[in-house]
């Protein structure tokens, strides 16, 4: 099990996400693939949706989570090992139009994939390795806390989902 980081271990940014994990098990939050199951039932039509003008589609917002997870898993496995060098933040919108456009199934398939290679990192951690602070984008960040984040951004983009996405329009 790794437990909840404290308020000293990340950015109060990054507060909004690991509030939105339930439970006190950051290894059982990651079992729990929200967004790929959410996207399992949906019309690849949906992809190429955007809700608003100016606004990510659905397959970009999904792509910026994938891309998120990498990021965060990245920094978890650098401080784990206890590389003291400050990481860089980086820019989601810079990226998304760069990213490869790629259909829903496909994205799914991405999450799951990309999903256990996150788990088998933070499930070798041990104690010591998820506690291990370093910096990144120029605030605290333990590896735990990495990982918590990715839990909690996966659920975020799950409600933008259910509430902007797939709200019905009028």
């Amino acid at each position: 099990m790794i437990g909840r980081p404290a308020p000293d271990e990340y950015g109060d940014f990054y507060r909004r996400y690991i509030d939105l994990v339930e439970g006190d098990d950051l290894l059982a939050a990651l079992r729990t693939p929200v967004l790929a199951n959410a996207l399992q039932d949906l019309d690849p039509v949906l992809g190429a949706h955007a809700y608003a003008p100016d606004k990510w589609t659905l397959a970009q917002s999904v792509q910026h989570v994938v891309d998120t997870e990498r990021i965060f898993a990245t920094r978890a496995l650098r401080i784990s090992r206890g590389d003291a060098t400050p990481l860089p933040g980086f820019d989601q919108d810079a990226y998304v139009p760069l990213a490869p456009i790629r259909p829903l199934p496909v994205l799914a398939d991405t999450l799951d994939r990309l999903r256990a290679a996150t788990l088998d990192l933070f499930e070798a951690f041990s104690e010591a390795d998820a506690r291990r602070v370093g910096t990144a984008s120029g605030s605290p960040l333990s590896a735990r806390a990495a990982g918590w984040i990715v839990a909690g951004h996966e659920r975020h983009h799950v409600r933008i989902l259910n509430e902007r996405y797939l709200a019905p329009r009028t």
